[in-house]
């Protein structure tokens, strides 16, 4: 019996990387998205059953060029995680226009080209789970977000509507929103003085992200709040 496939979008150290573990740990077949292959290349060698893909998310013939591969050699996407994301820091009177478009061309853009490629299989199984790593800044702008909040705002909209819309067919599409800094190599080398439990724990993630996939029908949430103890709220 073949596996069933996992799509992790945004393969890098920390979520990503955390996630494709996970999912690979509980039998999946996880295929790994980033903008070079290389990225995922290590990493595929060490889990069982995956592959690396180089896909530009914010380009839909990369997208569906990628996963017209992921289809022919792992199957259809039973879960996708879209964990890509990127965006400058500044106010409006900093960032440029081109900042702004390419905030959202990667956390917007990118999430709906990536959707639309699984939505399809999954509406014909009656089954499936889409989960977005968002951001707090989709709930609030602050001073130096004018480019990065905008766009994850734009993407939890999305991911709601897609909810709403996809829900009644079986798929099951969920958000979760990080209000934190994840821990990984360079967060630490920027705040070398934080303690420990200020960071959000990649492998934490990961393991919220399951839970939400394995989540009975009639208690799916939409968005989950994840955030350290030591974070302000």
């Amino acid at each position: 019996m073949s596996k069933p496939v996992c799509a992790i979008v945004g393969v890098g150290p920390g979520n990503g990387s955390a996630l494709a573990r996970r999912f690979a740990a509980e039998g999946y077949a996880v295929a790994l998205l980033a903008r070079s292959s290389a990225q995922g290349a290590a990493l595929a060698q060490e889990l069982q059953g995956a592959r690396a893909y180089a896909c530009d998310v914010t380009d839909a013939a990369s997208v569906a060029g990628t996963f017209s591969s992921v289809r022919a050699e792992l199957g259809e996407v039973a879960v996708l995680v879209y964990n890509a994301g990127s965006g400058v820091w500044g106010s409006v009177e900093q960032i440029t226009a081109e900042d702004f478009e390419a905030a959202w061309r990667v956390n917007a853009l990118g999430a709906l080209l990536v959707a639309q490629q699984v939505v399809p299989a999954m509406k014909a199984a009656g089954a499936g789970a889409i989960v977005f790593i968002g951001a707090t800044a989709s709930l609030r702008g602050m001073p130096m977000t004018a480019a990065f909040a905008p766009a994850k705002a734009a993407q939890r909209i999305l991911a709601e509507s897609m909810a709403r819309s996809l829900g009644p067919a079986g798929i099951h599409v969920a958000l979760v929103i990080l209000d934190g800094v994840v821990d990984n190599p360079k967060s630490r080398e920027r705040m070398p003085d934080k303690p420990d439990e200020f960071f959000i724990k990649p492998y934490d993630v990961a393991d919220s992200v399951l839970a939400l996939t394995r989540q009975p029908r009639s208690v799916w949430s939409f968005a989950l709040e994840a955030r350290p103890f030591g974070e302000r709220w």
